[in-house]
């Protein structure tokens, strides 16, 4: 039964191991905070996946974790700022699909890691907007998300800039950014399908990793529930500066 799993998935045993360890520990990440989940899984499970097996991956695992987190958070959602970030992304994800198809890895995941960084110290240093954007500006984000959706499953640091430096609210912050997410991943994941780039061993990689995904979720969500708001953002930020630290460890090894 093993033996066949590991055919279908195209794994070792060590690399299953590794990334359904990884596949719980990211789940729970986005269970607590509503976003980081990817970043965590690029770059933990491209150390032994290549990047355009393991993006498919990580964008059927935020549409899979997204709704099953969207019943509780459903009447939290700003849902006009959502359809603006959602125009900018239908833009955007082509334009990133096509430089996953077309540039190196390691390109990609320089420019994951400037992204992210600058998007955490940003964060850190109090970055803070006194109104929400307007339309246009609004749609300018969700293209940028778009893009690096498209081409590296990460499309969270301009959306979570956005929203963590607005007045809205932390609960309705990580609930808009839980809503995005499922239609970003969802417009991503179906521009990856119409380019072929999910093939058997991807979708058989993500249905079996799934109950690993959703148990991983509910620990982090539970988590939530149990954080007060201050707690949570100073939690979530900490989170997001430690995960760019580790894109730039990765960045910095493929250099060595």
């Amino acid at each position: 039964m093993l033996i066949e799993l590991l055919d279908l998935m195209d794994l070792s045993v060590p690399e299953l191991g590794y990334i359904a360890l990884c596949v719980l520990v990211g789940a729970i990440i986005k269970g607590y905070s509503g976003f980081g989940a990817s970043i965590f899984w690029v770059v933990s499970i491209s150390l032994v996946l290549p990047p355009i097996q393991v993006v498919p991956m990580i964008l059927m695992f935020e549409v899979i974790s997204s709704f099953y987190l969207l019943p509780g958070i459903w009447r939290k959602v700003q849902w006009k700022s959502i359809s603006h970030l959602m125009i900018g992304t239908f833009i955007g994800t082509p334009l990133g699909i096509y430089a996953l198809a077309s540039l190196s890895a390691l390109s990609i995941r320089i420019a994951l890691a400037v992204t992210v960084l600058t998007t955490a110290i940003l964060l850190l240093r109090g970055f803070t907007l006194e109104k929400m954007p307007g339309k246009r500006a609004t749609v300018g984000v969700g293209v940028l998300a778009g893009v690096l959706n498209g081409s590296m499953s990460v499309g969270g640091p301009p959306v979570v800039l956005f929203y963590f430096s607005t007045p809205i609210g932390i609960a309705v912050s990580r609930a808009s950014m839980i809503a995005y997410f499922f239609g970003l991943d969802a417009v991503g994941t179906a521009m990856l399908s119409s380019q072929g780039l999910i093939d058997a061993v991807v979708l058989w990689r993500t249905i079996l990793l799934m109950p690993l995904l959703l148990l991983g979720t509910l620990i982090g969500n539970w988590g939530y529930k149990k954080t007060n708001p201050d707690w949570f953002k100073k939690t979530a930020l900490y989170i997001w500066v430690v995960l760019s630290f580790l894109l730039l460890i990765r960045v910095a090894w493929e250099f060595s």
